[in-house]
């Protein structure tokens, strides 16, 4: 049987006392950001056929800049429980929708969470671990040149009604640090290395054992540097933006914006924000730009820049999500 899921990635932007020029308030942003999030999981969160006897689609969220409050008020309004106002410190699980993840100053609650929310009701959870991108992986710190503290989620999850199984990979690198970003690389890729070989399950099409994965996050690279770059170059994953042929793209290509859409802040706007899927394929071949590369597992069949500004001119952050719809084919 089929997988289908959908994958969403949305750098938020944190909740901040000092907002930017023409930055809005959390609380004014908030509607907007579960509005988007709210009409492209739906049907794919399992809240409306709970009978249903064949494999239903699924969707994940990947979040990048959450703080606690934010994590709080996003899954409370997913699962339609009580009011953000009167929120304690535990964040909502489920009963739709749940999340992994820590804060990335302590490993608790302080500091931006990178978290990887999931459909509950469709979605089992099998593992879930987090990593420091730093010499010390396993502890809150540091790495490099890296002007703030990084961090990867990763949770493995089994459909429960085909148990076809998928890793995700959720992740923010530094914006300041060249070598902290391509560093970085090399321990997200040793990670989806280790986990696929505790996590795999004999593969569909008879080829031995193997997990299927997604990477996504805001990298903070244009195509054009080095440590995306040094992704495409391991042969381990493929740019979803490249798996769909231009004309069948949605949206903008520029993924992040500011808070403003003129000319002043062009120089520092790109794609930085992205979804991967692996593995690849053994006899993987670099695919040139805008060419369909179809060697995974995964079947791309769909990929969009969502507006990030509306008619009342609020932008609901500085970025734009990034939706990508993949299937995993049957046996």
């Amino acid at each position: 049987m089929a997988f289908h899921l959908r994958v969403l990635t949305h750098n938020v932007r944190y909740a901040t006392s000092s907002p930017s020029p023409n930055e809005r308030p959390w609380n004014e942003r908030l509607p907007l950001i579960m509005s988007q999030l709210s009409y492209h999981t739906r049907y794919l969160d399992g809240r409306e056929d709970t009978t249903a006897t064949t494999p239903r689609p699924a969707s994940i969220i990947c979040l990048q800049e959450v703080i606690h409050r934010q994590l709080y008020d996003i899954l409370s309004a997913l699962n339609q429980t009580c009011d953000a106002k009167d929120s304690p410190m535990i964040v909502p699980d489920g009963p739709t929708w749940a999340s992994i993840g820590v804060a990335r100053e302590d490993g608790v609650t302080k500091g931006e969470y990178s978290p990887i929310l999931y459909p509950t009701r469709i979605l089992k959870l099998l593992h879930f671990e987090n990593t420091w991108l730093s010499p010390t992986p396993d502890r809150p710190s540091k790495g490099w040149d890296a002007g703030c503290v990084r961090i990867l989620t990763t949770g493995v999850f089994e459909h429960k009604a085909n148990l076809k199984r998928v890793a995700v990979f959720n992740t923010h690198l530094d914006n300041a640090g060249p070598k902290s970003r391509e560093k970085s690389i090399g321990i997200i890729l040793d990670v989806i290395h280790r986990i696929c070989q505790h996590w795999a399950v004999e593969s569909a099409a008879g080829n031995g054992q193997q997990l299927n994965y997604v990477l996504a996050g805001d990298f903070n690279s244009l195509p054009a540097q080095d440590a995306y770059k040094a992704l495409l170059a391991s042969g381990k994953v493929v740019d979803a933006y490249h798996s769909i042929p231009a004309a069948e793209r949605y949206g903008s290509e520029i993924t992040f914006t500011g808070f403003r859409l003129d000319a002043e802040d062009r120089s520092h706007r790109g794609r930085i924000d992205f979804i991967f899927y692996g593995p690849t394929s053994p006899s993987r071949q670099p695919s040139k730009n805008d060419a369909p590369d179809t060697l995974t597992s995964w079947k791309v069949s769909g990929y969009a820049a969502l507006p990030n500004v509306f008619d009342n001119g609020v932008f609901c952050s500085d970025h734009r999500a990034v939706v990508t719809d993949a299937v995993l084919p049957g046996e």
